[in-house]
């Protein structure tokens, strides 16, 4: 079964990294949800895809430059607040895996502890562009999954995502042919593809035979699976 990844939970259809976008993409019923991770200057992990927060919410800055507190001042759609990771694994376990891409260096041991702390290993796949990172994870804790994110790589994907001990490879889905998934298939690891949000785009991934597939549009995705009944 392809699994569907509702990316930022359904971005598409509700602010990006919050609580709401999240329960919307698990009621939809995705099988993972992606998020990205940052730190507050205060130590505390939060949802943010950028370096600031002026895009996605009514507030400007640094995440590392503000505090918590002053984070959660902030709407970030719809009236949302800027959601911790702990609230977001509460929110997550049981139902479905937790995608947690490494936005920051500085985010990744504080990752590790939280989710050693809430008894959640077998809950999240952790990810992130910065490969060196994902073999830092595995030397503090190596039951945790990871995964490497690639995006106009060059060289042997399969190789550097082993190298650092990833079990999977989420590319981007233009980068994406038969012999790659191939080459993966041979190698032992997964393939996800993020994210078409088309559904010519999302036919094809799934005429390639990827693991799974990541998008803003959940919804259709799901819709599309289920008409060829794959779902």
């Amino acid at each position: 079964m392809i699994r569907v990844i509702g990316h930022r939970g359904a971005a598409s259809l509700e602010p990006e990294n919050t609580l709401r976008s999240i329960r919307k993409a698990i009621d939809l019923g995705v099988d993972q949800v992606e998020i990205d991770i940052r730190v507050t200057k205060d130590g505390h992990l939060v949802l943010m895809h950028d370096e600031r927060v002026d895009r996605t919410t009514n507030g400007h800055g640094y995440v590392r430059d503000l505090t918590l507190e002053e984070l959660k001042r902030l709407d970030a759609g719809k009236g949302e607040r800027i959601p911790t990771l702990e609230e977001v694994l509460k929110l997550t376990r049981g139902k479905v895996v937790l995608q947690i891409e490494l936005k920051a260096e500085e985010a990744t041991e504080p990752v590790v502890d939280l989710v050693e702390a809430l008894d959640a290993e077998k809950d999240v796949v952790i990810t992130s562009f910065m490969h060196e990172l994902l073999a830092r994870i595995h030397e503090l804790n190596p039951n945790l999954r990871t995964g490497a994110l690639f995006f106009n790589f060059q060289g042997d994907l399969c190789q550097k995502a082993i190298t650092v001990h990833s079990r999977s490879l989420h590319v981007y889905y233009r980068d994406v042919d038969s012999r790659l998934v191939a080459d993966a298939r041979r190698r032992g690891l997964k393939i996800q593809v993020w994210n078409p949000d088309k559904e010519e785009d999302m036919a094809r991934m799934i005429e390639l035979g990827v693991d799974g597939i990541g998008t803003n549009r959940p919804d259709v995705l799901l819709n599309l699976l289920r008409s060829k009944k794959m779902r």
